[in-house]
């Protein structure tokens, strides 16, 4: 094989450093951005927060100022050394703290962002576990008796219920304590049940509502008649069974509903009370008010600070020669102009998109989900001159604050079902008009999935009734059979 050297033109589209750094700002949701910019800040000697009077803006600043995101400034900063007042020395028999009173002094009418910060000084949440040790701390046991109620609340699972029975706990117990008996893992399961919440570390469903029937008071009317009712006949109850119930319990149909009702009332999971997962705050990226008969969208001047290039440093570059350490300062210096102009290549992107989103869904900010339009990603990458990949990255995790509430932006787009007049209708619309039927319908006689396709057929939709099934189950609605209440 003979060996020859050839020479060959071409193009081959290359990432850089700053593509590749503005698409990694692009997709990052707000608070991933808010640490990518935290991270830069320490990192770079360059960047800063560019500290204005007034910048802590709120929801009416952002709309009043101009939507589009003006060019970084860079500012030269005073001489800081020169104006400062602090003594370079303290007295050694004083403290800094005696000098310089540390405690912040908050003035009427006056905000700041970091100590108007209530998420990060909320308590965690109480655990189930937690609560019932708290209460066991409380209750008077023996040695012996706490450890088996440790074991017991150990085994209780976030619903309430125990997850293991009686002998299991004995036998993990018995190698630890001689000569422990079942009655007295028994009994102290006794004295966890009457913990809070009601019906906790109850083995099965019908101990469980029968513990919180026998926490009622002793006049509680029907009470004895819904004891024997969960503890006896409540396969009967979950069948709907009602006429083999009154037979059985010699009832008539009107105090059956009575005593049905007394059983509603209770808890069937206990453990869901206390709730164990914290609250998840979403932050908006983009603000929509309606001014006139204009909808206008404005950037969250909360999510991204004002940077900018420190001219302290900056300036003395120009002062310096070619050591190494003003080449690191020039490489920062660089990177951080980079890291401003992708920032800044982002909130553009984010507002432009936001402003071609609303306005296609004008209806629906005007008259909510029923007027939702059928939107894809391809739609708004024509109208805005973008890659559909581009558009991917900049609606997720990304959230809209509109008069209707806090949307993903994602949420804005469906697929769309045809109409008799020979247009479109949004998967959100149909959705919508789903729910608002079975909402209005009687639970005596539910509407089925053909019924209601009928119903959106006859108001000119035209879906499918295997398409009501999918829409019905993605929202979590059960089907007629389950819906239907006979009591």
């Amino acid at each position: 094989m003979k060996q020859t050297l050839q020479l060959r033109l071409g193009q081959q589209l290359t990432m850089t450093p700053q593509l590749q750094q503005a698409i990694k700002l692009l997709q990052l949701s707000s608070l991933d951005l808010q640490q990518e910019i935290q991270q830069a800040l320490d990192s770079n000697m360059m960047l800063e927060v560019a500290e204005e009077e007034g910048s802590h803006g709120d929801f009416n600043d952002a709309v009043e100022v101009a939507t589009t995101p003006s060019e970084p400034e860079f500012k030269e900063l005073s001489n800081l050394d020169a104006d400062t007042n602090i003594p370079q020395e303290l007295p050694v028999d004083s403290s800094w703290d005696e000098v310089y009173d540390s405690i912040q002094t908050y003035s009427a009418g006056h905000s700041d962002s970091d100590s108007d910060d209530f998420i990060f000084q909320r308590a965690p949440a109480q655990s189930l576990q937690d609560y019932l040790h708290w209460q066991m701390e409380l209750t008077p046991f023996s040695e012996q008796d706490y450890a088996i109620a440790t074991a017991i609340i150990d085994a209780v699972d976030d619903d309430g219920y125990l997850t293991v029975s009686v002998d299991d706990i004995h036998q993990g117990l018995a190698t630890q304590i001689n000569g422990l008996e079942v009655e007295e893992v028994t009994a102290v399961l006794h004295r966890v049940q009457n913990f809070d919440p009601p019906g906790v570390a109850a083995p099965d469903l019908a101990t469980c509502l029968a513990i919180q029937l026998n926490q009622l008071p002793d006049d509680t009317p029907w009470k004895k008649e819904a004891l024997t009712l969960v503890t006896r006949h409540l396969e009967l109850l979950a069948k709907k069974d009602l006429a083999r119930i009154r037979r059985t319990m010699d009832l008539s149909e009107e105090d059956l509903n009575r005593v049905v009702t007394l059983i509603r009332t209770l808890e069937p999971k206990p453990g869901r009370t206390i709730s164990a997962t914290e609250s998840q705050y979403v932050i908006p990226d983009v603000f929509v008010v309606k001014q006139g008969n204009d909808w206008v969208v404005a950037l969250n001047p909360e999510i991204s600070p004002k940077l900018r290039v420190n001219p302290f440093y900056s300036g003395m570059i120009k002062r310096a020669d070619n050591s190494a350490d003003n080449v690191t300062m020039k490489n920062h210096l660089q990177e951080a102009r980079w890291f401003i102009k992708s920032l800044q290549s982002r909130n553009e992107t984010l507002l432009k998109v936001a402003r071609c989103i609303v306005e296609r869904q004008k209806d629906f900010l005007e008259y909510g989900e029923t007027a939702m339009k059928p939107l894809v990603l391809r739609d708004i990458a024509e109208e805005v001159g973008m890659h559909e990949s581009t558009i991917s990255r900049v609606t997720t995790q990304k959230y809209i604050h509109t008069p209707n509430g806090v949307f993903e932006f994602k949420y804005f787009f469906s697929s769309h079902v045809s109409t008799n007049a020979g247009g479109e209708c949004s998967a959100t619309a149909i959705k919508a008009y789903l729910k608002e039927i079975i909402e209005g319908e009687d639970p005596l006689k539910p509407l089925s999935d053909h019924t209601i396709a009928a119903m959106l057929k006859g108001r000119g939709i035209n879906v499918a009734r295997r398409t009501i099934a999918k829409y019905r189950e993605a929202m979590a609605i059960p089907p007629s059979n389950e819906r239907k209440r006979v009591f």
